[in-house]
């Protein structure tokens, strides 16, 4: 038994792109001959699901996340506004956590790091879930991201 990450890119009529996970390292390393022409310009969905690997073949989603990638003109992933979205829904998360006091009542709380949270995820409806877990088993066949140098 292992684990294997799926990564997706959901274009803005739902269909989902498979994108590898060294080509999202690439993209996070912010090499330039990792581009996206494809989504240039644009704020796209992704959503990445852990599958537990059993004799090679995926078993079942263990694990789902899902956020917002923003891409500049030249189809280059911001990836400093993307780490500014997820040091944000961690730092919203552990704000939530039981051992974290409550503010007094009557102070202002900053809520800047919630909007940033906000403003970097999403969430499928039960009819795209269904259909990204049947892809990330290899259930449903969909077209690959290609970046161009």
């Amino acid at each position: 038994m292992g684990l294997s990450s799926r990564i997706f890119l959901l274009s803005d009529d739902d269909t989902l792109h498979a994108l590898a996970g060294s080509t999202f390292m690439r993209m996070l390393r912010k090499e330039d001959n990792c581009r996206i022409p494809d989504f240039a310009g644009q704020r796209v969905r992704q959503a990445d699901l852990i599958v537990e690997v059993v004799d090679r073949k995926p078993a079942q989603v263990v694990h789902q996340t899902f956020c917002i990638l923003d891409f500049d003109t030249e189809g280059l992933l911001d990836v400093e506004r993307l780490n500014l979205q997820q040091f944000a829904r961690v730092e919203d998360f552990v704000a939530q956590m039981p051992q974290s006091p409550a503010p007094p009542a009557g102070v202002v709380v900053d809520a800047a790091r919630r909007f940033i949270a906000q403003g970097g995820s999403w969430e499928p409806d039960e009819r795209l879930l269904v259909r990204l877990h049947a892809a990330a088993l290899g259930q449903l066949a969909c077209p690959r991201v290609w970046v161009v140098p």
